[in-house]
């Protein structure tokens, strides 16, 4: 059966449900520990984007209509104009024999439809993945270090400790599913330091203040669209109110077992308070009360972050793998994919 590309909406409850099978199967083989894909609102996950974003998917099946491989491709607008990002998955037995390849060139030439320039990938260092991204000419552009914090070997002692650990000053809030008005325009100025930060690759737009708040809505609404609860916990300076550090975690209907840590950032000219190490250990008392079922929580650091590898590791975070950021342009992965094998 040809390759097929359609939008979300499109997908059928059977092309669902083949999807999550594609996933687990490549899970079992490449990753056995990790958490597997469930279906529950697994189409609210694919259609989810924020309002400037376009996400095509495609379907790969063999001669009998068994799905061989899947990708999907997020086209950004706004200031990440110019860039997709690919997820593409092939089950195991059906490796070596050109799914991978179809598969990217059908979304190298989407990719070039929609306006980008760059496509971009994210690579688990232990994966076939790798070498098959290296062959096609990505190149990697940085290396993060996942750490697992598992449920059942923490310290909760230690952890309420840390929570209690508040410098003059501050206090802390914890909050479900986004920010409160009052606190979106500082909350904003905090992410907006992402921007500055040494080897940082978050994307955090130029706007500060009343400028990002839209977004950073758009960005809260969008997670709970696609089934993605969010945790919050945010440093209040007193007597003025502001937001000057926060943290975040999210919890996915489709994994539910396992917690991702988003962004954690205080704001220059409050840090040496350990700020960081307080909203992050308060953020998972409140997780052990709203999630009981988390099995554990994941978060990503740069090679170069010391202190937050540091702080990772006061609360029990313990490395487990290495992720690639691969890249490619656009234009030169499809003059590669145009030549014979």
């Amino acid at each position: 059966m040809p390759l097929k590309q359609l939008a979300p909406g499109e997908m059928t409850d059977d092309d669902l449900r083949d999807w999550c099978s594609v996933l687990n199967d490549m899970t079992a083989a490449d990753m056995p520990a990790e958490p597997r894909w469930r279906t529950d609102r697994l189409r609210d996950y694919l259609d989810g984007t924020l309002p400037e974003d376009e996400r095509h998917l495609f379907l790969d099946r063999d001669a009998d209509g068994d799905l061989v491989g899947h990708a999907s491709l997020i086209v950004f607008g706004g200031e990440q104009a110019g860039t997709g990002v690919v997820e593409m998955s092939t089950r195991p037995s059906a490796r070596g024999k050109g799914v991978g390849t179809r598969l990217l060139r059908a979304v190298a030439d989407c990719a070039k439809a929609g306006g980008c320039r760059t496509l971009s990938v994210e690579v688990i260092a232990t994966t076939p993945a790798v070498g098959f991204y290296d062959r096609h000419g990505f190149a990697r552009s940085t290396v993060e270090q996942r750490h697992l914090l598992r449920w059942s070997d923490i310290d909760w002692e230690k952890i309420e400790h840390a929570a209690g650990r508040l410098a003059a000053g501050y206090r802390l809030e914890y909050h479900a599913g986004g920010v409160p008005d009052r606190l979106m325009d500082s909350y904003a100025d905090v992410k907006a330091n992402l921007r500055s930060a040494p080897g940082n690759v978050a994307f955090v737009p130029e706007w500060r203040g009343s400028a990002y708040a839209p977004a950073l809505r758009d960005s809260f609404q969008t997670l709970a669209s696609r089934g993605m609860r969010s945790h919050i916990a945010v440093a209040v300076s007193e007597p003025y109110g502001n937001v000057v550090g926060l943290t975040e975690l999210v919890v996915s209907a489709q994994r539910p077992t396992r917690a991702d840590q988003y962004d954690t950032v205080v704001a220059p000219a409050h840090r040496s308070y350990g700020l960081a190490m307080t909203m992050k250990a308060r953020l998972l008392t409140e997780l052990r009360r709203a999630e009981p079922q988390l099995v554990d929580v994941q978060t990503w650091t740069l090679d170069s972050a010391d202190d937050v590898r540091w702080i990772n590791g006061e609360l029990g975070f313990v490395h487990d793998v290495d992720w690639y950021d691969y890249e490619a342009d656009v234009d030169k992965l499809l003059s590669r994919l145009a030549r014979p094998a």
